[in-house]
């Protein structure tokens, strides 16, 4: 059986009416392509990475827990105990978005200032509500994150998890 190609031989031409390409002209579009997708590639935006928003979320919360753990000497033990564990999943999900792309030079995250509810009652229930929507987030995430990023995200929404138990 013949190839669909036509031939110079059967007096068909790529470039004659037929529609069809010749064995050259495949060639010359295959050797084009990862030069197309490279072009492609380097002009589009890269794509944010799905961690940025649970690091941002856990230094948020951390600075909230700060804030209580000064303002509120009853919560100070368990928004202490909030403070660290935030402070540290902000620090080692930024060390993994680092790590995938490196920062060109340090980078400084700086978070604003918290506004730190009036009496305890409502300190605490702004920490539980920061820690319940920070387990919620990384467990959204978590299944759609390859292996080590997916167990980190998991730990992060299981001690959030913990973290809630310790306000209730």
């Amino acid at each position: 059986m013949r190839a669909p190609f036509f031939s110079r031989r059967s007096g068909g031409s790529a470039r004659g009416g037929s529609g069809r390409l010749g064995r050259r002209d495949l060639l010359r579009l295959f050797a084009a392509l990862p030069a197309a997708a490279a072009v492609t590639a380097c002009g589009s935006e890269p794509e944010p990475d799905p961690l940025e928003p649970l690091a941002n979320a856990a230094r948020a919360d951390a600075a909230l827990a700060q804030g209580v753990a000064r303002t509120h000497t009853a919560l100070s033990g368990p928004a202490g105990a909030v403070a660290a564990a935030r402070g540290e999943h902000a620090r080692l999900l930024q060390q993994e978005i680092d790590r995938l792309n490196p920062p060109d030079k340090p980078q400084r995250h700086r978070v604003a200032p918290p506004r730190v509810p009036g009496s305890a009652a409502e300190a605490k229930a702004a920490l539980q509500q920061a820690v319940g929507t920070g387990q919620r987030q990384a467990a959204q995430v978590c299944p759609g994150l390859p292996g080590y990023r997916a167990g980190l995200t998991g730990s992060v929404s299981a001690s959030c998890a913990s973290l809630a138990e310790v306000l209730a």
